[in-house]
């Protein structure tokens, strides 16, 4: 029952969800190691902080769930695996699904499953592989009763700013968070847009989904808090931030800030007591 496991993913009090994503390591570029070099000890760091879920893959899953605590964040399970976020990007390029991805997530106590939805300049094979893993995994994923995350991301040309560097063209982001939701998806997480005051845009197009926006390229405390208080005004139903949070100097105090800023609606200054 997908409603049971939603009510595991966001706040019961704010109806929000701030979900960790630790999965970088999945995608084998060096440079996403950065801060999870010790993946286990990066994981308890973050529950430490106690964000509403933790995303991470098949393989570092167990490092969450066999912390014995209670409340626990909930498990957002990666279900694909790419090659696409490279400066240099190799002769062929792949996103492949997991096999039997949504019951490996029910044997991992998963509370969602994640899958990219990529719109890559040039690269028009990729997406047609982004699109068959979802519709497979959506008929799964109703099955079984677990809710289907899907991510749209809209890459930059890789000549220009080659290694994972989002699009903010609204142009671009809204028809692909559309796509997603036409697909079937439960939760969208999708990027920000370089002018947040029009994300109320890409929120309307969701039709009702929630979204949960990425957390884009490492910006200042300063710069990250406020970009995330301005989008929670904009509808967002919470964040999915990676590296502003794995590559921070103190992450569980980041993460309590940004926490603050979601559930509660700090300002900035409030927020950035956490950190001092």
């Amino acid at each position: 029952m997908k409603t049971a496991r939603l009510h595991r993913l966001f706040n019961p009090r704010t109806g929000r969800c701030f979900d960790v994503a630790i999965d970088h390591g999945f995608f084998n570029e060096a440079s996403f190691l950065d801060g999870i070099e010790n993946l286990p000890a990066a994981v308890e760091a973050v529950v430490d902080a106690g964000p509403d879920a933790v995303q991470l893959t098949v393989g570092q899953a167990p490092h969450l769930q066999k912390i014995p605590r209670r409340p626990k964040p909930a498990l957002v399970l990666r279900t694909d695996v790419a090659n696409v976020y490279g400066t240099q990007l190799p002769r062929a390029l792949f996103s492949r699904m997991i096999e039997e991805p949504v019951l490996q997530a029910v044997r991992l106590d998963a509370a969602c499953v994640v899958v990219n939805l990529f719109r890559i300049p040039d690269q028009p094979e990729v997406t047609d592989q982004c699109v068959q893993n979802i519709l497979r995994l959506k008929v799964a994923c109703d099955h079984y009763g677990m809710p289907l995350m899907i991510e749209p991301l809209v890459f930059q040309s890789n000549a220009k700013a080659g290694g994972y560097m989002v699009d903010g063209d609204p142009q671009k982001i809204i028809p692909l968070v559309r796509q997603a939701v036409e697909l079937g998806g439960d939760i969208i997480k999708a990027d920000p847009t370089d002018d947040v005051s029009i994300y109320h845009q890409v929120i309307e197009t969701a039709g009702g989904i929630p979204v949960l926006v990425r957390g884009g390229s490492k910006a200042t405390e300063e710069q990250i808090l406020a970009r995330t208080g301005a989008l929670m005004a904009q509808g967002a139903a919470g964040i999915v931030y990676g590296r502003n949070i794995i590559q921070h100097p103190k992450p569980a105090a980041i993460t309590r800030a940004l926490m603050a800023v979601v559930h509660d609606g700090a300002s900035v200054s409030a927020a950035m007591k956490f950190l001092e």
